[in-house]
């Protein structure tokens, strides 16, 4: 026979079990914010991709990115996808870096960028190697269904570096920009006629204590502020109050860097999100951060966990509201995710720890 006492305790064990399993359930889902997840393609005529960018233009996402053998072979061309109502389309190579029957230059980092007026712009490298490349662009005035000629940036410009620019509201595009060739240097670029003139800054820093490269752009009103792919394991800040034309000693965050590329966006409510690896060593996990004022950052995606290449990001936000990344998926695929801001879970980033 079952003692009383014994008989009190299981029912106490399993009313508890019951209560911690009903709390479990009614724990928000971070996950949950993630609304689409699709790859652009999933047969190519090339082998490898890397450096995605998207952008809202004429009612539909345009995708861009550079596809060939591998990174730095000759065969690697700029590639374009549209998504109407039907789909994604299938990818079609736009530009590449032919410069005649017995020279060929691989191409590097497309940008894709809608200004407020004007056609869209689809800026790239052309080049051997990052300290050698040059920038060029080229328009489409149908949403990216044509494109124009390619035109070189004059010398000593490369445009929008990796992650897209910004407008101004005197309708100046503010491009972020770097180099390789003396040292990782960060610069601004900006352009008031939709790249048909150029003015830049000096570098943000001269390679002595931070090497940094591809900056992003983030836009709080009465301050710009960048984050910076860095090699000392951390993103690297910088902040301007005067429109981008002067800018604070860069300095390390607390978020960490392993040596990857990073994009972010101003959203229409204030907040920022950060796409980013949040590791300091390898291209695996791939994180959506969320912060209302570029210092204090909160965790609220978990975009990929299993081992594997996950990187180069490009994040927008579309006229609907909605967020929109796009990264190297093993550097087979480019991968698109919907996530909406309205469903994100924020929690703390504890002692750097990406929370379970």
């Amino acid at each position: 026979m079952m003692r009383p006492g014994c008989l009190v305790w299981m029912i106490s064990f399993a009313l508890c079990q019951s209560a911690f399993a009903d709390d479990e359930s009614s724990r928000p889902n971070p996950q949950a914010a993630i609304v689409k997840q699709e790859f652009i393609y999933n047969e190519a005529p090339f082998e490898q991709c890397h450096a995605s960018t998207i952008v809202e233009s004429n009612g539909g996402l345009v995708a861009a990115w550079f596809g060939g053998t591998r990174e730095g072979r000759n065969d690697v061309g700029i590639w374009v996808s549209r998504n109407g109502n039907v789909g994604w389309s299938k990818p079609v190579e736009t530009a590449n870096g032919v410069q005649n029957a017995q020279l060929r230059f691989p191409c590097w980092n497309p940008v894709l960028f809608q200004p407020s007026s004007g056609p869209l712009l689809l800026f790239y490298k052309v080049g051997p190697n990052p300290r050698d490349w040059w920038g060029e662009l080229k328009t489409s005035a149908d949403g990216g269904k044509s494109w124009s000629k390619a035109t070189r940036l004059p010398d000593g410009f490369w445009g929008p570096i990796k992650n897209k620019p910004i407008e101004l509201a005197d309708g100046t595009m503010l491009c972020p920009s770097s180099s390789e060739h003396d040292g990782w240097r960060v610069h601004m670029e900006w352009t008031p006629d939709t790249g048909r003139s150029w003015h830049s800054s000096g570098p943000l820093n001269f390679g002595d204590e931070l090497g940094i490269i591809q900056p992003t752009i983030l836009n709080y009103g009465k301050a710009l502020q960048i984050l910076c792919r860095s090699r000392q394991g951390r993103i690297v800040e910088s902040w301007s109050s005067d429109s981008g034309r002067s800018w604070s000693k860069p300095a390390k965050t607390n978020l960490p860097n392993p040596n990857s590329g990073i994009d972010a966006v101003s959203l229409a409510d204030g907040r920022a999100v950060l796409v980013y690896n949040h590791t300091s060593r390898g291209r695996s996990p791939l994180n959506l951060a969320v912060s209302s004022n570029g210092k204090a950052w909160k965790a609220a995606v978990a975009l990929e966990t299993e081992p594997g290449e996950y990187s180069y990001p490009a994040v927008i936000q579309t006229a609907d509201g909605l967020i929109h990344t796009t990264y190297t998926w093993k550097r087979r695929k480019v991968k698109h995710v919907v996530i909406d801001p309205k469903k994100l879970v924020l929690r703390g980033i504890v002692d750097g720890n990406w929370p379970k």
